[in-house]
């Protein structure tokens, strides 16, 4: 049986670190789109709004499950102006998020509300995962200006 106090700080962690990701998406897609790529700044702008609609859906889980929503403080974040420097930075973030996030799925494998939620969700930030690698190995076959050029 789901263990619903866990599955409520689960979705809790996500609100609060999933709101400041989608914020630093919405950021780094200003400074990309400000040096010119637009298309990196398109895609981290989709990308914000994206997570946005993620924590709205765990706010509306916290709350069909009877739990209190807080807005969670949240520790400041690196901003990048270097994009292979910010795509490795949201690697590492992914490969952290998905290894913890991983457990909170197993953890509502009962609750199937929830745990078809959180399956969408994991398997949306593989796919984050997986486009971030594929651009560190663009990056290193055809070179960084080339696939800055791509970014334009």
């Amino acid at each position: 049986m789901a263990d619903t106090k866990k599955i409520l700080e689960g979705l809790q962690i996500i609100v609060t670190d999933l709101a400041q990701q989608a914020d630093g998406h919405a950021i780094q897609s200003k400074i990309f789109a400000a040096q010119g790529f637009s298309k990196l700044g398109a895609k981290y702008a989709e990308h914000a709004a994206e997570e946005r609609g993620y924590v709205d859906k765990c706010i509306d889980r916290i709350l069909d499950l009877g739990g209190e929503v807080k807005n969670g403080a949240k520790k400041e974040e690196p901003v990048f102006t270097d994009i292979v420097e910010y795509i490795k930075y949201d690697l590492q973030t992914s490969k952290d998020g998905l290894a913890w996030l991983k457990t909170l799925v197993e953890e509502a494998r009962d609750d199937y509300k929830t745990f078809d939620f959180l399956k969408v969700y994991y398997q949306d930030e593989e796919e984050d995962l997986y486009w971030d690698e594929q651009q560190l190995e663009l990056i290193e076959k055809i070179g960084l200006q080339n696939w800055l050029n791509q970014q334009l």
